[in-house]
């Protein structure tokens, strides 16, 4: 089931590849935020370059592809089930770069988290993704996100330590 796009808040006018370049962006992100869509790496890889590179080292740790990030964000979803982005608050590109930054939402009422049953708590975050666009494809995505502020929401923390 294709979910509705999330309104884009604030971006500025585009170039047709640009606004490619950004549709490309926005269909990734769809699909590595849907519960029902996201089944791990071979649903984004049509979108991706072979060669692609992953960079978020501190909160995705051992992810080095786009493709292992929908690896792990697929299990972060079944936790999170209800997951979802809410607005792409900036969107723009220059050339081939692509910048998001988005604000996402969504309650620990799927599967335990490390251990953790679901909490019913409910988060709010945002975070931003800089990609670079390659022929048509993602070549590169860096992603920065305070993944302590969503954690502590959903009550996946002990004090200032992970659970």
């Amino acid at each position: 089931m294709a979910s509705q796009e999330p309104p884009t808040k604030t971006s500025v006018v585009q170039t047709t590849t640009e606004e490619k370049n950004i549709a490309i962006v926005k269909e990734y992100m769809r699909i590595a935020y849907s519960p029902e869509d996201n089944k791990g790496r071979s649903s984004v890889a049509h979108l991706c370059t072979d060669d692609s590179v992953f960079d978020a080292p501190t909160t995705f740790p051992g992810c080095e592809t786009p493709l292992d990030y929908a690896d792990s964000h697929s299990k972060v979803m079944s936790a999170i089930a209800d997951l979802h982005i809410t607005s792409f608050d900036i969107a723009f590109a220059k050339e081939g770069h692509v910048l998001l930054r988005y604000s996402a939402e969504g309650s620990h009422c799927g599967n335990p988290h490390n251990g953790i049953a679901p909490t019913g708590n409910k988060a709010k975050w945002h975070a931003a993704a800089i990609f670079e666009v390659r022929d048509g494809k993602i070549y590169s995505f860096t992603k920065e996100w305070d993944k302590l502020h969503m954690w502590k929401q959903l009550g996946w923390m002990r004090g200032d330590e992970y659970a």
